[in-house]
């Protein structure tokens, strides 16, 4: 298969097929496996990174994954940038297109902000999350962690758990696991923070065998599942105001996977978490067989060098 990623912008799971993602998935372990023959791969070549909202390992390991394959990070600072003095956007785009990058990768707090970004510029967008729509690179490094535990993605129970009504990185993940064969997947959440019933409409519509659980079955779903999804309950995603804060302090007071749950679950459980994690896991879990929440945020620098060098190398 020839490279499906050259000058290819990466806005949304939606738009990757199965076979693009295990291309992806291949090249991101032998990147893994081999990390001195892409040593100097990026040489003379630049990234633009773009965070316009607070980002710790996706904006880290974008720029250390650039590193490592021996390219350049421009230094671009969205708090003393001319955003604050009322710039656009677009405006900006432009002008960081003018220092000729590679690759942009942009995270934004508007829905379809990657899709604007990605429209102006003529060279590769990589989304590293806009709003509360998609984040695929996030969902990338997930199924190479989960074929790495696994050593395949279909055929596998995968239980949700959290926010999954403001949840980006678990609605990119639903999708992204659609495209693989008799995966199930169980939503656990609070009521109030459930799958949109549209997103789980679309769902239908390809096929997915989903079931939704509230939090009181996490115990249940957590002894039957191959790999146990766990989500931060994200404050800023709540409205503003008091509604909004007394909504999220009712959840958090709820929600935590505790050491007893995981009794009588499968031996080779993993537990799988975005981070940051706050409060929603016992913290001796860390030190348990099932956590693979570290191993899965290392992905990130494996997943992110082969998303660079493929959208900019033919």
């Amino acid at each position: 298969m020839d490279n499906c990623f050259f000058k290819r912008d990466v806005i949304s799971i939606e738009d990757f097929s199965r076979e693009e993602l295990d291309y992806l998935l291949n090249y991101a372990a032998e990147v893994k496996q081999n990390p001195f023959k892409f040593k100097e791969v990026m040489k003379g070549k630049v990234l633009a990174p773009l965070f316009f909202e607070n980002s710790t390992r996706t904006s880290m390991s974008f720029k250390m994954a650039m590193h490592q394959l021996g390219g350049s990070v421009l230094d671009f600072d969205t708090d003393v940038s001319s955003l604050k003095k009322g710039e656009t956007l677009a405006d900006t785009l432009k002008m960081v297109e003018g220092y000729f990058p590679e690759v942009v990768v942009m995270r934004h707090s508007k829905d379809g902000s990657a899709q604007l970004a990605a429209d102006i510029l003529s060279v590769p967008l990589i989304n590293a999350g806009d709003g509360q729509n998609q984040h695929p690179t996030q969902t990338m490094l997930d199924l190479l962690s989960i074929k790495e535990i696994k050593g395949e993605i279909d055929n596998l129970d995968i239980g949700l758990v959290g926010d999954l009504k403001y949840g980006r990185t678990v609605h990119s993940l639903a999708i992204a696991l659609s495209k693989y064969k008799n995966v199930k997947i169980y939503f656990v959440s609070p009521d109030s923070l459930k799958v949109p019933r549209a997103f789980l409409n679309e769902l239908r519509e390809k096929g997915v065998i989903f079931f939704e659980c509230g939090l009181d079955e996490l115990q249940n779903v957590a002894q039957k599942v191959d790999i146990l999804y766990m989500t931060r309950v994200q404050r800023e995603r709540f409205p503003e105001g008091p509604e909004g804060e007394e909504e999220y302090h009712k959840v958090v007071l709820k929600y935590c996977l505790k050491n007893k749950m995981l009794e009588g679950a499968r031996s080779n459980l993993k537990i799988m978490h975005p981070l940051p994690k706050v409060d929603e896991i016992e913290s001796s879990i860390d030190a348990s067989s099932y956590a693979y929440y570290f191993e899965q945020a290392s992905n990130g620098i494996h997943i992110r060098k082969a998303l660079l060098y493929l959208t900019t190398t033919k």
